[in-house]
């Protein structure tokens, strides 16, 4: 059995990991390297947790959210795919059972919000885990002037929590957001298209998703 303490030690992945987090800063995106992969990884595993899924399935989702942006290092367009072929390739020789490289692929290959859907629960957790890393230290530049939107709504967040209501019903994004550096309308502009992904994500584990911006319920 394929474990996370394999995954995360495998030079192959970390490679991957690394130069994918290297093409993306090329093209002026926000982290994307082990700090990104790993909440991701830690919190996916966390959700399944907290719901009462079986161990072997939180295990995947921290496979699955460890591995979920390999694909950067070919392109950013479709890296969703290219990363769930790789993620295939890499499973396969280290003999995991067909059965689970089905479903963390199939996770990875359904992260981006252009063409995600929650196929599994691995998935939904996934992109819950992913599409709520907002942080300020995600933004790579020192220099607000220089700032795009993207980096601009990031640096806006002074503190962000994600979590799964006690009675297990919601699962809640809540945002202190900077107003001075980028106002409540740009967060939308950019993240609208991935809080709604997070609704289905959250429905499809029996969750209703909840935004919270300032103190204020918005979603």
């Amino acid at each position: 059995m394929i474990t996370p303490a394999q995954i995360k030690e495998n030079k192959e992945i970390r490679t991957y990991i690394e130069y994918a987090d290297a093409a993306l800063a090329a093209m002026g995106f926000t982290e994307h390297s082990y700090a990104h992969v790993t909440r991701v990884a830690h919190f996916a595993q966390k959700i399944l947790e907290q719901l009462g899924y079986d161990k072997r399935t939180c295990e995947l989702a921290w496979i699955a959210g460890y591995m979920h942006d390999i694909g950067n290092v070919v392109n950013r367009i479709d890296h969703a795919q290219s990363g769930a072929v790789m993620a295939f390739r890499l499973l396969d020789h280290l003999d995991m059972p067909a059965e689970e490289v089905a479903v963390v692929c199939s996770a990875i290959g359904n992260h981006d919000e252009s063409t995600a859907y929650p196929v599994n629960p691995v998935a939904a957790a996934l992109i819950l885990a992913d599409k709520t890393d907002v942080r300020r230290t995600r933004v790579r530049g020192k220099d607000p002037a220089a700032f795009d939107i993207h980096d601009r709504v990031n640096y806006a967040v002074k503190k962000a929590s994600t979590r799964i209501t006690p009675d297990n019903r919601a699962v809640v994004l809540d945002l202190d957001i900077d107003t001075a550096i980028s106002p409540v309308l740009d967060y939308f502009e950019i993240f609208m298209e991935r809080m709604l992904l997070c609704r289905k994500a959250a429905a499809r584990l029996g969750l209703s998703f909840h935004l919270e911006v300032n103190g204020q319920d918005v979603l």
